[in-house]
């Protein structure tokens, strides 16, 4: 037992009246306890649903943030500066993924993306991104962490699977089934960036108080790039039938309170491509549209990824609006060159 851990539960765990929350150090020291396993599972789970209960800070997050970065490797510098596409760890249940479609628009037109997550998670126990890349003929779980950097540096696609490659992580995922409700590490874990250069984050949320929470949080840890999408399911993936709620965070004075703010407020009907959601029936039908779309195939999966991958193109400066973009990323398909991204990416993984 850690007497430095209970003093930190006791903290946080004192209830509205005594409780108080944690300093930067002090969480960073929890976490890394928690990842180290100095503390017992009995307050490993006692400090995850008192953290819950009382809600974390942007603070507390920048610290535990700080502590798995002491621990976790990180991707190597990149000539090009890479998207991250940040998505909740326990997957989806309701909608199509349209994220790994993304993903290979993006790699195709030259901006290395990397993504990171798990097997299957609780508490939503959805389909994962590594199950669905699997599927593709992608198996991030057999690389180690130095080929993961040789396929990004060649392919411009990179995974981090979380019990290979963040094993300290991976071991507190039980305690997610055990509590019945997801940790503060599950919004944590939209803000870790396993890269060690610039980069540009995108993270879903699906309440927006989660949003300012993100915002304050990368204030503390002087990040001033990101994306933040009111996404599918918490996802990346921006919505066709509502309209996209979006923040775009420009690198800038962190000092200056919410001057690097941009508020999009995209409504896919004035672009063509308002529609239903495509409904997540299996995993054997995602990849039957997935592959659809691979082969430049009109179907409502195809709208959403000219929709992401468009926007994305444009965020990441390779179209000059969202109207190039999307005209791009539909090219790109239709003419098979993403297709042809896939199939590199698959021969260098299984190299």
């Amino acid at each position: 037992m850690s007497d430095r851990f209970r003093d930190l539960l006791r903290k946080i765990g004192s209830g509205p009246h005594t409780g108080e929350n944690l300093n930067r150090t002090e969480a960073a020291d929890a976490m890394k306890m928690m990842l180290l396993q100095e503390a017992t599972p009995a307050q490993i789970g006692a400090f995850l649903i008192a953290h819950r209960i009382k809600r974390p800070t942007s603070e507390e997050l920048a610290g535990m943030l700080d502590g798995c970065d002491q621990f976790a490797s990180k991707l190597q510098p990149l000539s090009t500066p890479p998207l991250l596409l940040n998505c909740p760890y326990d997957g989806r249940s309701r909608t199509a993924p349209v994220t790994p479609l993304t993903a290979l628009i993006v790699a195709t037109a030259g901006v290395p993306v990397i993504l990171h997550g798990g097997d299957t998670m609780p508490t939503k126990e959805g389909i994962t991104l590594t199950e669905i890349w699997q599927r593709l003929g992608v198996d991030w779980t057999t690389l180690t962490f130095e080929q993961v950097q040789q396929v990004l540096e060649t392919t411009h696609l990179g995974f981090v699977y979380l019990p290979a490659h963040f094993p300290e992580a991976a071991a507190l995922v039980p305690y997610r089934r055990e509590i019945g409700k997801r940790p503060p590490l599950a919004t944590m874990e939209l803000m870790w960036c396993p890269y060690a250069g610039v980069a540009t984050l995108a993270c879903g949320y699906v309440h927006p108080p989660t949003e300012l929470l993100f915002r304050e949080t990368f204030k503390w840890r002087g990040m001033t790039q990101f994306i933040t999408v009111k996404g599918l399911e918490g996802s990346c993936d921006l919505p066709r039938d509502r309209t996209c709620i979006i923040g775009v965070h420009q690198a800038c004075d962190p000092a200056q309170e919410d001057s690097d703010l941009e508020r999009l407020l995209l409504h896919p009907d004035e672009y063509g491509f308002a529609g239903k959601e495509v409904q997540l029936e299996s995993l054997t039908q995602l990849l039957t549209d997935i592959q659809a779309v691979l082969e430049g195939k009109a179907c409502e999966l195809m709208q959403a990824a000219v929709w992401n991958g468009g926007f994305y193109l444009w965020q990441c400066g390779v179209s000059s609006d969202l109207e190039s973009g999307l005209l791009t990323a539909k090219q790109l398909l239709i003419d098979g060159k993403v297709a042809d991204k896939l199939e590199t990416l698959q021969l260098a993984v299984q190299g």
